[in-house]
This record gives structure tokens, sequence and C-alpha cells, in this order.
């Protein structure tokens, strides 16, 4: 059972990155920009078709993709190069990656949450009951909906699990607690939360001590409470980013798509159940679904994001000396960002490794 969830993760970490991919194909066929070649999945190709201007492959290894599209890293006098598009065009092609990624991210937890038998909807996380013995019994009441967790906003049930185990407060299990009672925001600062580790099901009730409102479903609150979802797993990449650039995190905590694949599979064979477990993998895909259209919008060099920094910087220059910048400039940034990335990687990728069979 491992070894095919092992498969199942390569498929989906592939296809991830094949959407990402496809989002530039279908910006830059929308614009007219020429796209030479689109590919699925690299290495040596197991099949190529030229289909007019552009040649289609599918390539043997089943990790990522790529979209080259014409003078998009060197010079071209072709009018229709990426580099001669105008400057709004070539942001949103850029964009296009990540935004399929957050599109994919968001598509899968509407399947999950819509089509999943006994699942619970708490788009609104209001407080039902409060258990004896809990250590927020006396603190929290019926009808209290939880507002703030050490300054960041929650929207739904994950994201009070989650804030709490990121430990923003880093002060043990002491957190700065915000809830709306009777229309008024009422503090509760340095309040003791206590997690029970119950061995059997999940959810927050069994952790935390509190009960929920749940809510009947319906299309509009499984889209609410999907997007809502989509954001928590958006501030989770934000709040881990921000815990490595302040050093608490260190090489160690990184993974790469070897790590990654391997975490995957892990969740499937931990839970309980195969459904169970095809739910977690599915979800923790939504997850790195997002997480990796954040990723390539950072504004480093050879990504997206750094790449999107790229054209505004030479469009205002170009805008204001109303002199054409020499693209190789930008071109060697690039391919400097991109060696800088690709020894990172590596050094991920002998972590992983290491990890695996350690």
């Amino acid at each position: 059972m491992y070894f095919l969830y092992i498969l199942f993760a390569i498929l989906i970490f592939g296809i991830l990155i094949m959407v990402h991919e496809l989002g530039h194909f279908l910006t830059a066929k929308l614009f007219k920009v020429k796209v030479n070649e689109f590919s699925i999945f690299m290495g040596p190709a197991i099949w190529k078709r030229q289909r007019g201007e552009t040649l289609y492959s599918l390539r043997c290894i089943p990790l990522g993709g790529y979209c080259a599209m014409e003078g998009e890293d060197e010079n071209s006098e072709d009018p229709r190069a990426f580099g001669n598009a105008t400057w709004w065009k070539r942001i949103i092609i850029l964009a296009a990656g990540a935004t399929m990624n957050f599109l994919t991210g968001f598509l899968v937890l509407v399947i999950l949450v819509g089509f999943s038998a006994g699942f619970q909807v708490i788009s609104q996380p209001v407080v039902d009951s409060v258990e004896a013995g809990s250590s927020l019994e006396g603190y929290l009441q019926p009808g209290d909906r939880l507002y703030r967790i050490d300054g960041e906003r929650v929207y739904i049930a994950n994201d009070f699990t989650t804030l709490l185990s990121l430990d923003l407060a880093r002060d043990g299990n002491f957190h700065d607690v915000v809830v709306i009672r009777d229309g008024k925001q009422v503090t509760f600062p340095r309040l003791n939360v206590e997690a029970r580790q119950l061995p059997s099901g999940d959810g927050m009730s069994l952790r935390y001590g509190i009960n929920l409102v749940t809510e009947p479903r319906s299309l509009g609150n499984v889209l609410s409470y999907s997007a809502k979802s989509a954001v928590n797993y958006a501030r989770t990449v934000r709040l881990s980013l921000q815990m490595i650039f302040r050093g608490e995190v260190g090489l160690k905590e990184v993974t790469g798509p070897v790590g990654i694949v391997k975490t995957i599979a892990d969740v499937g064979t931990q839970s309980r159940s195969v459904s169970v477990g095809i739910w977690n993998v599915l979800s923790l895909g939504a997850f790195i679904a997002i997480n990796l259209g954040i990723m390539n919008l950072l504004p480093i060099p050879a990504l997206d994001g750094g790449r999107i920094v790229g054209v505004l910087l030479t469009s205002g220059i170009e805008g204001v000396t109303k002199k054409k910048l020499n693209p190789k400039i930008e071109g060697y940034i690039h391919a400097g960002g991109m060696v800088l990335l690709l020894a990172l990687m590596v050094l991920i990728l002998f972590k992983d490794v290491i990890q695996i069979f350690v």
C-alpha cells in the first residue's frame, strides 16, 4: 500500500506542476505569444507531436513540465515573442501559473468538502458547547464566535487549530484569544489553551474541549468553507516563511519534491482507512498546490515573482528613459537566481534522501 501511495504522490506532484505550466500556456496562447513547446513531465520524450507552431510532448519523468515561449530567456526579433509583448500581458502570463495552482487547490477543497460523506461544515467558528474539564471552561461560552488567536483572524475551525499548532506566541500553551460575544470583542490575554491528545477520531472538539455549531451542507457554505480553507492554507505558508526568515525553522524542516512525496505517502498510510487516507492525501495536495502558487510568486530571480518584478522595473525604467534596456541584463540576473535555486534544491534533495534512510 505504501508503494501505491508513493505513486499517487508522484502523480499529484507532477499534475500540480503541469497545471502551473498549463496556466502559462493558455494565457500565452490567449495573448498570441508564440509557444515553441509545451511538455507534460520532464526528461526524454516518449511522445511528440507538432501542431502548428507548437511542439507538444510527453516525457518519461512524472515531475513537472514546461512551457517554452519564444523570446522568454533570449533576444528574439519575432513580434510575437514573449519579450516583445506589452508589460501587462507578460505579467498576466507569468502570474497565470500560480493562479492555476490556487484554483486547483480551491477546486480540490470544494470536491472534498462537498462530496465527503459525514463531513461537518463549520464555515463560522461559533461555540456550541464547552466540555467539562476543558482549559477553556469558564472563559468561552455558547454563542461566542472565535475571532483572533495571537493577532491572527479565525475564519473556520481549522484556523483555530492551525494557529495554535504554529504557536505564534511562542509561549507554551498561553495565547491571546479574542471572541465576539453579543456583538462586542472580548479578549482573554495569555489564556492557557491545552490540547487533549485523544487516540480516537480527529477534530477540534476532541483536542481542545469545545464543540462548534455545525451547518447543513449547501452550495453556499461549501464554497465559503473551501475558500476560507484555502486562505488558511495560504496563511500557514506565509507564517511558515516568516518563521524561516526569523531563524525559528532550520534547513532540516524545509523539504523538496522527494520529501513532499514521502510526506504524502506517510499521510496516506497512517490514516485509519483507505478512504480516509485518500481524503487526507487530497487535502494535503490542495495545501501543496496553494504552497506552490505562493512560492512561485516570491520576488526571487528565476521564479515567476522575480520575473514579474523584473518586468515592472524594466517597464518603469524604459518608460522614464524612453530607451529599451538590454534584456541580457535581466537574463543574467535570473540565470544567477536559477543557479542558487538549483544549489539549494540539491542540498534539500540530499537532506530528504538522507532522512529517508536514517
